[in-house]
């Protein structure tokens, strides 16, 4: 299964995407997603999904979709390394996801 690489604002990779879930760049399950919405790993609502970075928009609270329970360490993915920079006008939150 191909991994989504997911990045900081500085342009570092700091996790990635399997499935429905998110990892650290470590491979232990912090998050999930629905649709764009980013959630932590016990439910709570985090931000979204955008140019491959959770950012907050500022679309309100998605609320607490449960946990799903923990899908297991997935394993490194490699390191991708630096996509350089990037800002599209939102904070940069992967971090609430830890």
């Amino acid at each position: 299964m191909s991994s989504n690489y997911l990045y900081s604002s500085r342009g570092q990779a700091v996790g990635y995407v399997r499935g429905r879930f998110i990892y650290t760049m470590r491979g232990k399950a912090v998050g999930q997603i629905s649709g764009t919405h980013v959630h932590k790993l016990s439910g709570p609502y985090v931000g979204e999904l955008d140019h491959d970075m959770v950012v907050d928009k500022h679309m309100g609270n998605y609320g607490n979709i449960g946990n799903p329970s923990n899908p297991g360490n997935a394993g490194s993915p490699g390191n991708p390394g630096s996509r350089g920079s990037q800002n599209y006008g939102y904070k940069d939150v992967f971090d609430k996801l830890l």
